[in-house]
């Protein structure tokens, strides 16, 4: 008969079933990403539905999603057992909006950052295809043109 899961894990179970090395296990705690708590012995455990936060977090940060909005979303979600179905939904509504703004940005950045290269003009300032006379300069600083965008697809 198979042995059924602990629901408890020591840091060195939680690194090696997650994937990471025990010392970003320590650094996800550190950081408030994850919680554990010491037993009478000092030695450190986590309940076993840390796996699923810590999936969560690395594919967060492959995305370039920094810790601090990582940890922000995470929040909600329990640390002492498995988020149950509104748990979850909660999660993934949040993260469905932000993830759509940053993908429009990306998309943006992609498709506006290869026009600007590809002209050959190297100025930032003057361009003549892009911005001739500098004219969005006088619209203040930044990337006037992405902001530009970024408001029109706020407005749609």
């Amino acid at each position: 008969m198979p042995k059924k899961p602990a629901a408890v894990l020591t840091v060195g179970e939680v690194a090696r079933r997650s994937g990471i090395a025990v010392s970003t296990v320590h650094f996800y705690e550190a950081r408030g990403l994850i919680e554990g708590w010491r037993t009478e012995g000092n030695q450190r455990r986590y309940h076993r539905a840390v796996l699923r936060r810590i999936a969560i977090i690395r594919i967060a940060q492959r995305a370039g999603i920094p810790l601090a909005r990582i940890r922000e979303a995470l929040a909600d979600l329990p640390h002492d057992h498995v988020p149950n179905a509104r748990d979850w939904q909660k999660f993934t509504d949040e993260w469905r909006a932000m993830l759509d703004d940053r993908i429009t940005r990306l998309l943006q950045l992609r498709d506006q950052i290869a026009s600007c290269i590809g002209c050959g003009c190297l100025s930032l300032e003057d361009c003549p295809l892009r911005n001739p006379d500098d004219r969005l300069g006088e619209k203040g600083p930044g990337p006037r043109r992405l902001e530009l965008a970024e408001n029109h697809h706020e407005g749609t």
